[in-house]
């Protein structure tokens, strides 16, 4: 917890320092322009994670000129945060370019903060204003669905034909640091210590590992499991088979979106981005703003195609109809089974009321409280302003 908070607050506060320096300096008008863009894109994306995290967190816009006003600094409504979100994004839209080339490639452009705000305006139930941000990346940002779903998880195609926007990574550079230009979560992700030579560098340590019933969830045909995880039976690349079981992983399953096998001796540093927006999701986002109407069922259907391996914009076997009971929690369906392990899942139980109900009917006893974490002990030692969380 105390990491999620620091790391976010650091990233908010390089995004002041742009906001507030960047405008006085003399440069280039149009690098001027993409740098504040960038900056509130960013400051946005870190107070989205914030406010859905936590709840009401410390809105801080500008750098703060001493310590003591730092540490002094009291929680902010939520709403309010979600309101400077909202207008970092449409900041964001008016001055990002819709596209880049070259070295360039990987920035956050007009439509990944087009994306992000359909999100936020998903997130707080703002579903009309969520359609309208959603539609707007479908019409015009030019991106299109993978034909196979797996190929979202290539390093070949990083910041490709369906990404909006990704984590960039890249490898040789680090190891053994959360904090270099390498992923960790093949190495953290991976199979624990299995393999002879081991599957992942110099041997995984088997975090995360897939639960059983969402294992069992994937209906028949889905081709989204074989990308998504290894299963008992499954072949590595040097020809190694998945075990029925592992050290910490009774079932043999591990995750298998991230993986890129032994990429060097360095440990903790994968090359492979992560990506944060897809245009699938934008599809799901629509599809859960304007509920089982033609419009609604026309996007969820062609990520259900997808994976189903149908072609996009015909009618198939896998689609949703208006007679789909519970429209909603098949689209929360959707989303657990295409973006497994991409971070949403949480989020996406929290914000549609979910989190408590399920967590124990999985066994897994749960508390109306546990819908925000706990805010950091260190931190409200250092600002005793910072009042908890109730239940913690």
């Amino acid at each position: 917890m105390t990491s999620h908070w620091q790391r976010a607050y650091l990233g908010v506060g390089q995004a002041n320092q742009v906001l507030t320096r960047v405008p006085a300096i003399e440069m280039d008008a149009a690098i001027k322009n993409r740098c504040l863009g960038e900056a509130a894109f960013l400051r946005a994306l870190y107070y989205f994670y914030l406010v859905r995290g936590f709840g009401d967190v410390p809105l801080v816009l500008t750098p703060p000129a001493t310590a003591a006003e730092a540490a002094s600094l009291s929680r902010t409504p939520a709403a309010q945060v979600y309101a400077q979100i909202e207008k970092d994004l449409l900041d964001a839209i008016t001055k990002l370019p819709a596209s880049y080339s070259g070295d360039d490639v990987g920035r956050a452009t007009k439509w990944s903060a087009t994306a992000l705000l359909a999100k936020v305006y998903l997130t707080e139930k703002k579903m009309p204003e969520a359609a309208v941000q959603a539609r707007a990346v479908i019409a015009g940002s030019g991106k299109s669905l993978w034909t196979n779903f797996g190929d979202n998880f290539k390093v070949e195609n990083e910041n490709g034909q369906e990404s909006l926007f990704e984590v960039q990574f890249k490898n040789g550079l680090s190891s053994y640091t959360t904090d270099g230009p390498g992923s960790v979560m093949n190495e953290f992700w991976g199979a624990r210590f299995f393999g002879s030579p081991y599957v992942v560098s110099s041997g995984g340590y088997g975090f995360n590992i897939p639960e059983k019933e969402f294992v069992d969830g994937f209906e028949p045909g889905d081709l989204r499991k074989g990308p998504t995880v290894f299963v008992p039976g499954d072949k590595y690349p040097d020809g190694q088979v998945q075990p029925a079981s592992l050290v910490g992983d009774p079932y043999g399953f591990n995750i298998r979106k991230f993986f890129v096998g032994t990429v060097n001796v360095n440990n903790w540093d994968s090359p492979l981005n992560v990506p944060i927006l897809r245009l699938a999701e934008v599809y799901l986002i629509l599809a859960e703003a304007v509920g089982p109407t033609p419009e609604g069922l026309d996007a969820i259907n062609k990520v259900r195609r997808r994976a189903f391996g149908f072609p996009l914009n015909a009618p198939s076997a896998k689609d949703l109809t208006a007679a789909t009971p519970d429209f909603n929690a098949a689209v929360l369906r959707e989303r657990r089974y295409e973006l497994a392990f991409e971070m949403d899942r949480w989020y996406d139980l929290k914000r549609t009321d979910n989190l408590v109900k399920t967590m124990n009917a999985q066994g897994k006893p749960a508390k109306d409280f546990n819908n925000l974490l706990p805010i950091p002990q260190s931190e409200r030692n250092v600002n005793p302003n910072l009042s908890q969380n109730p239940g913690y």
